[in-house]
């Protein structure tokens, strides 16, 4: 039976892209695969009421059923300006994370979302140029009004292909480095043909 280039293309997106499209196989107990996950935090005035509901999301979501041991973690608190606040390798607990999550300080009025999700770009770039480990970045943001000045100019920047809505604040699953990665299956597949 041939399958026509379609569908070749198709299946070698999905070997390529499969692990970010099934956020399932990242649960730490499924997979073989170390995962450097790279949480961006709005830190903005308006994070402030919904702080402890964020805080509670990202301990059980993400550092309970996310992380295991040897993944890399850096976090990122998008303000008047971007920063990493936190970044480990994980062997054992996420203590330091927590800590360093409970006291960061709410600056500015707008968040620098497109400064953390460059920085994040380049550094999966950095430290994982041969792709054999899963870079999982994780944006939350007080509002989709905070998050919308982000994207003038910087469409490219958040491209997404999960987002979790809640009252008043959404965890959304982007990917800077989509473009890229296309183009790398798109050439392998050429190669193949």
């Amino acid at each position: 039976m041939k399958i026509n280039n379609h569908v070749k293309f198709i299946l070698v997106l999905m070997v390529f892209l499969g692990p970010g499209l099934r956020p399932g196989l990242l649960l730490a107990q499924n997979r073989q695969v170390p995962l450097d996950l790279y949480l961006i935090i709005d830190a903005s005035e308006r994070l402030r009421e919904d702080r402890s509901e964020i805080l509670n999301w990202i301990n059980t979501e993400l550092f309970n059923r996310l992380l295991q041991e040897g993944d890399r973690l850096v976090i990122w608190t998008a303000g008047s300006q971007a920063r990493i606040i936190h970044s480990e390798t994980i062997s054992g607990t996420v203590s330091e994370a927590r800590e360093k999550l409970g006291s960061f300080e709410a600056s500015g009025s707008r968040a620098d979302f497109p400064g953390a999700v460059r920085e994040a770009a380049s550094m999966a770039n950095r430290e994982n140029p041969d792709g054999r480990r899963i870079n999982y970045t994780v944006l939350i943001s007080s509002s989709a009004e905070a998050l919308a000045p982000s994207f003038e100019g910087n469409p490219a920047l958040f491209r997404w292909f999960r987002t979790e809505q809640y009252s008043r604040w959404q965890a959304i699953v982007i990917d800077p480095n989509i473009a890229q990665r296309v183009r790398q299956a798109a050439s392998a597949y050429m190669s193949s043909s």
